[in-house]
């Protein structure tokens, strides 16, 4: 397939560069030249980072059982920017070591055989933050499914994307099909990123959708059923549409719009913890209490 190559274009939402887009520019341009985007000597780079040599190991660690392992991991990371505050650093260098945690949590979940992991990355209430902090964002994205596709076909990841995409910078949406198609035949684990995305605006468009073909004729009333509206949503990508389990970190006990109808029976997790920190071993506890819970699915 094809792989992406990335020219630095970046427009919002399709018009001309921002300023800040060409600072954000420079900057990464800089840190290329001192060892990428993500340098593992940078203050970015959280202590509890998930290792290479951990992300390469198969079996799983002791007191997880194979057979009790979710199938679909969801991640809300939150925390970057206090996590930034609380050392001392710009807000964008606390999205640089969140990038780090996202990619290392995907790699071990793969490692694990979790079979679907889905991460919310920009919120279609996202927009209202700095423009600054905005393009930052969408610059490391492309650069991230440049750098990162090696990493996607070596782990056997297949790349989807849901939300609102055409909201999202020109150069951003080519790279994301290129993606998309690059890695549309690896089948080990799919990772799901949700960008621009809403629950609320998800379960609109899928009753939109579903309204539209009942006008048309396609469908009867009668026809519509739970199986319906989920093939309707946009986790129809996958065939494991719905979370087992939901991580949400630095201690905030909601689900910020994220899957909403897809949540219903889905365990949540929210450590006290911020995103940059979430490694190895909050995972694992993670995946333990997950474990050690007895799902009713609304049965006694």
């Amino acid at each position: 397939a094809k792989q992406p190559t990335r020219q630095h274009t970046h427009t919002q939402k399709g018009g001309k560069k921002t300023l800040g887009t060409q600072i954000m520019a420079h900057l990464i341009t800089l840190s290329s030249t001192i060892g990428g985007l993500f340098p593992r000597h940078s203050p970015c780079y959280s202590r509890n980072a998930i290792s290479a040599k951990t992300a390469g190991e198969t079996k799983l660690p002791a007191g997880l059982r194979e057979e009790m392992m979710p199938r679909h991991v969801a991640a809300i990371g939150d925390g970057n920017r206090r996590w930034a505050r609380q050392k001392g650093l710009a807000p964008v260098e606390g999205y640089q070591a969140g990038f780090i945690t996202m990619k290392n949590l995907a790699a071990m979940c793969t490692q694990w055989a979790v079979p679907v992991v889905s991460m919310f990355l920009f919120s279609s209430d996202n927009w209202r933050r700095p423009q600054l902090e905005v393009d930052f964002l969408f610059d490391a994205f492309e650069e991230a499914l440049v750098d990162e596709l090696d990493t996607f076909m070596r782990l056997g990841q297949k790349l989807s994307i849901i939300g609102d995409t055409s909201t999202l910078p020109i150069s951003l949406q080519k790279l994301i099909r290129d993606a998309e198609e690059a890695t549309r035949n690896n089948s080990k684990c799919q990772l799901l990123l949700a960008m621009s995305y809403s629950g609320q605006n998800d379960i609109t468009q899928a009753c939109q959708s579903i309204a539209a073909k009942v006008k048309d004729g396609l469908l009867k009333l009668e026809d519509i059923t739970k199986p319906l509206i989920e093939q309707e949503l946009q986790t129809n990508v996958t065939n494991i549409p719905c979370p087992d389990l939901l991580i949400r970190t630095s201690g905030e006990s909601r689900i910020s719009n994220y899957y909403l109808w897809q949540s219903a029976y889905t365990e949540l997790y929210f450590p006290n913890v911020l995103w940059p920190d979430f490694g190895t071993e909050e995972l694992i506890k993670a995946l333990r209490s997950f474990q050690q819970r007895e799902r009713r699915f609304g049965q006694n």
